[in-house]
């Protein structure tokens, strides 16, 4: 079941209203949550798992959703690791035929061809540096290595004669060697790579901690079939198995980073509705599952993943605005002195986990008891405040849009930040105004529904006087949504995981935010 969309023509209180009780039902119809296929993770089960129902639905996945350019994925350096990872399935499917009959090697050798010449050619040389995604460190050297034997395999067969592909600027081997020391040594590794257990070597296997969690390893269909291995030789693992085979039967074939993303998506969605006052008669089932969540160090998006600041943050401002309110002491944990990490050791920060952070301690400074919290919400306010951009605009790590990080970072300081803090409000408010397309819309390489929501809260959720021509803003910008009133039809992969992702619901939840702050400004009007 899914959320039917909203149209300009529902701006009212009783069609939101409807619309938020799709939005609730279709979270608890699909509890794994509501998240858009990848080309990376599906090529990796192309390749790792082909004795895996839906094998042959996967590589044809990766065949229509190759660009006219010969790459996958979004523009730019984003798509190199999608590129990568359909490159060397589809190699191996050539290297093995067998696997994929139907689709004979007439259909897979152009699309190869087109895709080893979009990684030399720009991805590998030119697409400008390689964007701050999980695992990325140690996705492209591994992918690059078994790209370079299947051509030594393959190419004397084809005519091809490729030499080894070379390293994107300014990568490294360097973190792959020092996790291939890790394991050779039985040492520990950061729990956050198991996500990415695919691309580590065979001594990974023999870790200890390399072990399933509610039947998955690192919640990623890629890590745990590179764990279970090819079933036919015995002993595999019935429960992984069974796991699997569950999750490429609900996406018929091709599958997603991460699942099931659960908390992430409750979290998510009901704090964009609480946050602007549009989130009424939650089923009592929603938030005690998200107070079941919460441990000692707080929540993870999903089981077999680290607990980390921007989940825990997240639900606990969920559960606060929705009034059941746990003490954010678990936070703590992520305290850096500065800033809060995303999870210890985590390299850079974040500036969206930050403006959670900031909602929840400030929800907790100023109705808590003895309001603890206040000199760390401040301090959190002032690094947000630092963070932003000569233009206005916040950029983010977990997002590849500023509209995303910049409307986080206005929600938070809007709400909770200091009195100072209106001019940097102004100068967002001012950068999204400038930034509107012809066609009322916003967005990093496009417009989308998404970026376009971002922005009306931004325009809409600050607080801040409304400048002149407002109103015709807002106007082109509903008149744009009612023209694309279904986000999953529209939806341009924008979250950061090992590749980019829509989460279609949480997505959807922030246009029924947008859509609420645009009735109560009443400007939805003609």
């Amino acid at each position: 079941m899914t959320a039917a969309p909203v149209t300009v023509a529902e701006v009212t209180g009783s069609g939101l209203a409807a619309a938020r009780r799709e939005l609730v039902a279709a979270m608890l119809a699909a509890p794994a949550g509501t998240v858009s296929p990848s080309v990376y993770e599906t090529g990796r089960l192309v390749s790792d798992a082909p004795w895996l129902p839906g094998h042959d639905e996967r590589v044809r996945h990766l065949l229509v959703t190759q660009r006219p350019d010969g790459g996958w994925g979004a523009p730019g350096a984003y798509g190199l690791v999608p590129t990568l990872s359909a490159v060397e399935a589809l190699l191996s499917s050539l290297a093995a035929p067998g696997r994929s009959a139907p689709l004979r090697a007439y259909r897979l050798s152009p699309a190869v061809d087109r895709g080893v010449a979009a990684l030399r050619d720009r991805l590998l040389v030119a697409a400008g540096p390689v964007p701050d995604m999980p695992g990325v460190d140690l996705i492209v050297p591994a992918l690059i290595d078994r790209i370079d034997t299947l051509l030594a395999v393959t190419a004397p067969l084809s005519g091809w004669r490729v030499p080894p592909l070379p390293m994107p600027q300014g990568m490294t081997r360097h973190r792959a060697e020092a996790v291939g020391r890790l394991l050779a040594a039985g040492r520990p590794v950061p729990e956050k790579l198991w996500h990415a257990f695919e691309v580590l070597d065979e001594r990974a296997r023999a870790h200890p901690r390399a072990r399933l969690v509610s039947g998955a390893v690192g919640a990623s269909p890629a890590a745990t079939a590179a764990w279970l291995g090819d079933p036919a030789r015995g002993g595999a693992d019935r429960v992984a198995l069974g796991w699997l085979t569950g999750v490429v039967a609900r996406g018929g074939g091709p599958v997603p980073c991460t699942t099931p993303i659960t908390v992430f998506e409750r979290a998510w969605v009901l704090s964009s509705l609480a946050r602007v006052g549009a989130a009424a008669d939650v089923p009592a089932a929603l938030t005690a599952g998200l107070a079941d969540a919460l441990g000692p160090t707080g929540a993870a998006t999903s089981p077999g993943l680290p607990t980390d600041a921007d989940t825990t943050a997240a639900t606990l401002f969920a559960l606060a605005r929705l009034g059941r309110p746990v003490a954010p002491d678990s936070l703590s944990a992520y305290d850096t002195g500065a800033h809060f990490c995303t999870w210890q050791g985590e390299d850079g920060a974040s500036v969206t986990t930050n403006a959670h952070v900031l909602e929840a301690l400030g929800w907790h400074a100023r109705h808590g008891p003895g309001r603890p919290y206040a000199d760390v919400a401040r301090r959190v306010a002032g690094w947000l405040v630092d963070a932003q951009r000569a233009d206005g605009s916040w950029t983010d790590r977990w997002h590849a849009s500023p509209y995303y990080a910049t409307a986080s970072a206005t929600a938070g300081l809007a709400e909770y930040g200091p009195g100072t803090a209106g001019a940097r409000l102004d100068r967002a408010v001012d950068w999204v105004r400038d930034t509107q397309r012809e066609d009322g819309s916003w967005g990093l390489w496009t417009g989308t529904p998404e970026e376009t929501a971002y922005a009306l809260q931004v325009l809409l959720g600050t607080g801040r006087p409304p400048g002149p021509g407002l109103a015709g803003v807002v106007r082109r910008a509903m008149a744009y949504l009612d023209g694309h009133p279904d986000p999953a039809d529209d939806g341009v992969p924008l979250w950061h995981d090992k590749d980019l992702y829509h989460p279609v619901l949480i997505v959807r939840a922030a246009l029924l935010a947008a859509r609420h702050l645009v009735r109560l400004s009443g400007h939805a009007g003609p």
